[in-house]
Parts: C-alpha cells; sequence; structure tokens
C-alpha cells in the first residue's frame, strides 16, 4: 500500500505478478491447439516435393540417381539457363524424360502439362537415349528454402555416387555481384564459377571471388555436393535482365566447351537459330498479355 500526493491510499502494483501473468498468456498463445496442428499438417503436406512419372503420375520408390546409374548431371535452374540447355544441348541429341518434380510454394505451382509454355513453371529431369547415363535437369520454378533438402534427397538420395559429375547454370543480377568497381561499368551479362574440392577440370572463365555469395536451390546444390565430395561446379551468369533474354543465354556459350558439355552439341549455329526462335515465341506470349 502507498499514500499518493493527495492523500489517498492506493495499491502499489506488483511487476512480478504482471510479469508471470504475461509469460502465461504467451505460453497460452504458444500452445498449440489440434486445429493448429491439423492446418500445420496439411501445409506440410501441400509443401512437401515428389518426383513423379509422367506417363503413370505415380511416385518414384527411390530417389532418381538410386533408379537410374548417373556418370554427368547438368542443372539448369532459372529460365535463361532453361533456354540455353533447351537450345544447345536437348536439340543436338534425343532425350528421354525421367521424371519430374511436383511442388507448390508462394512463389510458384508446377505445371503438369506435357507441352508447357516458356512462362510456366516446372522442373524436368531427362536423360540422353545414346547414353542414358547423361542427365539433365530443367528446373524453372522457385524451390523454397524449407524444399531445398527434400529436392536434394528425391533427386540425390541419402547416399548419393560420388563418381559423377555436377554441371549446374543459373544467374543473378549484377547488383548482387560484390565489387568495388561501380556495378554500371561492368560488361553485363558475364560469367563466373564456383567448384566444389573434388572438381578437378579447369572452368572456362574466372572464378567467384569472395565475399560473394550463392543463393537459393544452386547453393544448395553445389554444397551437398562439397560435403558429400562430389566434383561440382556452378556457372553463375551475372545479368541486368532476368526475364528471358538473347544476350543473357548467349553468355552461357563459353561452357560448351568444357569437358562437361562437349561433344553434347552438335550444331552449334543450328542451336542459336532455335534459341532466336524460341525468343520470338516467348514474346509473342509476352504481348498477349500486355
Amino acid at each position: 500500500m502507498a499514500a499518493t500526493f493527495f492523500g489517498e491510499v492506493v495499491k502499489a502494483p506488483c511487476r512480478a505478478g504482471t510479469e508471470d501473468e504475461e509469460e502465461e498468456e504467451e505460453e497460452e498463445g504458444r500452445r498449440e491447439t489440434p486445429e493448429d496442428r491439423e492446418v500445420r499438417q496439411q501445409l506440410a503436406r501441400k509443401r512437401e516435393v515428389r518426383l513423379l512419372r509422367r506417363q503413370t503420375k505415380t511416385s518414384l520408390e527411390v530417389s532418381l540417381l538410386e533408379k537410374y546409374p548417373c556418370s554427368k548431371f547438368i542443372i539448369a535452374i532459372g529460365n535463361n539457363a532453361v533456354a540455353f540447355l533447351s537450345s544447345f544441348v536437348m536439340n543436338s541429341g534425343v532425350w528421354e524424360e525421367a521424371g519430374y518434380a511436383k511442388l507448390w510454394n508462394e512463389w510458384c505451382r508446377t505445371a503438369d502439362t506435357t507441352h508447357l509454355s516458356s512462362t510456366e513453371a516446372f522442373c524436368g529431369f531427362y536423360h540422353l537415349k545414346s547414353n542414358p547415363s547423361v542427365f539433365l535437369c530443367q528446373c524453372s520454378c522457385y524451390v523454397a528454402e524449407d524444399q531445398q533438402y527434400q529436392w536434394l534427397e528425391k533427386v540425390f538420395g541419402s547416399c548419393p555416387r560420388k563418381n559423377m559429375q555436377i554441371t549446374i547454370l543459373t544467374c543473378r543480377h549484377v547488383t548482387d555481384y560484390k565489387t568495388l568497381e561501380s556495378t554500371g561499368s561492368l560488361p553485363s551479362p558475364f560469367l563466373k564459377a564456383l567448384k566444389t574440392q573434388n572438381f578437378k577440370d579447369p572452368a572456362c572463365c574466372p572464378l567467384l571471388e569472395q565475399p560473394n555469395i550463392v543463393q537459393d536451390l544452386p547453393a544448395a546444390v553445389l554444397s551437398y555436393c562439397q560435403v558429400w565430395k562430389i566434383p561440382a561446379i556452378l556457372y553463375l551468369c551475372y545479368t541486368d535482365v532476368m526475364k528471358l533474354d538473347l544476350i543473357t543465354v548467349e553468355a552461357f556459350k563459353p561452357i560448351l566447351s568444357t569437358r562437361s558439355l562437349k561433344g553434347l552439341v552438335k550444331n552449334i549455329p543450328q542451336s542459336t537459330e532455335i534459341l532466336k526462335k524460341l525468343m520470338t515465341t516467348n514474346e509473342i506470349q509476352s504481348n498477349i498479355y500486355t
């Protein structure tokens, strides 16, 4: 009890009691109800990454690279990297689909259709008919952070083989590149490479300097390969145009001379024409909505 300046007797508040009440209220707020648990479980099931067969829409029983032997795996992540593989690699041979990833998150929903436009999100896996141990992945969809480990497990498995070589292609905006120079003076687009310790082949471009980092699924794949001692290299194209762009796609061309892609591309001029047609088709589709 305490007296005020005017003489009234009032009960002084106890801070300790107030804090205890606040903690109890917070605990009650954190306590998960059955309804909350059900919603969380439904969301987790919805965000599950699944690898399916196109014909039967059934899940693969084991991881992709446990089911199929693989000596070479080329992964294109993002529209420009996917367009490069489509034009220069997939059109130079006969590729069969081995499966596709189905996933959902805040940024994308993968398409189920077999005839995809360049604007649709998808993640497909293919192997070369003449040499089934050569695999490639075209991934134009966003794989969220909580889905990246699932994606790796579904593709590589829990104990991956080490006798394969991984090549990853992707793009970042040039403003993400850290340098003492002004990014406006850089000759965009340009390539940089980052490789695991076990990758011994020479890169076709300069290595990525510190303190630059890579992010998202490309970083997850490269880290996974580093941990499992799998030879892997990431080719990162820094560009000022993140949408599908002819100049950005052609910036990947030096990679055609590397051991990973050498022999997979038969006719570069023809592939360049195919790329230009792909760009024209994309522009027509984009203009429908403008």
